[in-house]
């Protein structure tokens, strides 16, 4: 059996964190995704850990919702729930510890390998008296965990588990759309995007076909909130959802990724051609003024694409080149003084 460091009482640095984490966490409202990630930070720093993750049980796999440190690229990941040391953590709804992935028959040795994981904690996820997913830290350090880091990992899960009763008090497909979905413009959060854009690949591959990645960073919102408020600025994001989303078809995923950043995934597009299409409908839409309050505000957006598999294979790399497309079209937006102002 794993027997993890002695000394179970948190550190006073660890305890404030913890009280700082929650008083964080209750200006955020209803924000269940913002929790999440906050927790998943805040827990990884706290027990110098390599990473940390947090897991919902979602039919036979469990998805990476929240992510920090060197499991940050990792954010949508599906894993087998009947092989993963979470989903038995969520089966048996109790904290479960490895202290070496080389000896214990619990975890996929190869898979930990691979990502160079030795030890890891895991706390589950209680909704309505129910485990619907897990809090993991992990390290490649063998036995790097104390008892004081599992009672702290286990105040943490408790942060998210209230933030999730707040969130959806009637149920798991509540919390399911709380954590998944954008809380201003009800698209598809970060999150949500790296998932449907990993599955979108898988299948692009499978079919032998390609599909398309636009990067979309708003033009103009910080002189709306200077002049106009935040009220007109969160109008503003609303308004530029509903134009990307416009002509979005139920195959592809229209998300916002925070703050004035937006994200299409194009599930099939006649090459770059059809892509820049579509995209050029959309900066069309984006660039047409918009009304709040009897105020006519100017808004716009610049635009990067990437195609798959020419611009790249994985979900990072055709983000990055989309990004890369995107601040382009912004350089060329503001060097022509189309940039948009108030």
């Amino acid at each position: 059996m794993a027997i993890v460091n002695p000394n179970s009482t948190p550190t006073p640095a660890q305890l404030l964190s913890i009280i700082s984490t929650q008083t964080e966490i209750a200006k955020m409202g209803l924000d269940l995704n913002g929790v999440m990630t906050l927790v998943a930070e805040r827990a990884q720093a706290m027990m110098k850990a390599t990473g940390a993750v947090v897991e919902l049980a979602e039919g036979e796999h469990m998805v990476y919702r929240a992510v920090a440190g060197s499991a940050g690229g990792q954010l949508g990941l599906r894993l087998n729930r009947n092989a993963s040391l979470s989903g038995l953590c969520v089966s048996s709804a109790e904290t479960l510890h490895c202290d070496d992935c080389e000896t214990d028959s619990r975890v996929d040795r190869e898979a930990c390998r691979k990502v160079g994981v030795r030890s890891m904690i895991v706390v589950p996820l209680i909704h309505h008296g129910v485990a619907v997913g897990a809090l993991k830290v992990f390290s490649p350090q063998p036995s790097a965990f104390s008892a004081g880091d599992l009672t702290v990992l286990t105040l943490m899960s408790e942060l998210i588990a209230a933030a999730m009763f707040h969130a959806a008090k009637y149920g798991t497909d509540e919390l399911f759309q709380q954590a998944t979905r954008d809380s201003l413009t009800g698209l598809a959060n970060r999150a949500l995007f790296f998932d449907r854009l990993r599955h979108s690949i898988a299948k692009a591959k499978r079919e032998g076909r390609h599909l398309g990645v636009l990067m979309l960073d708003m033009d103009g919102l910080k002189p709306i909130n200077d002049y106009y408020g935040h009220r007109a600025g969160d109008a503003a994001i609303r308004e530029m959802a509903r134009r990307i989303a416009t002509d979005a078809r139920q195959s592809d995923t229209v998300a916002r990724l925070g703050g004035d950043e937006f994200a299409l995934v194009l599930s099939t597009v006649e090459g770059r051609d059809g892509a820049l299409l579509a995209s050029r409908r959309i900066a069309e839409r984006c660039e047409r003024p918009f009304s709040f309050e009897n105020r006519s505000l100017k808004l716009g957006a610049s635009i990067g694409l990437a195609i798959y598999p020419e611009d790249g294979e994985l979900p990072d790399s055709l983000i990055e080149r989309a990004d890369q497309a995107m601040y382009v079209a912004k350089r060329e937006r503001k060097g022509a003084g189309l940039e948009t102002r108030t």
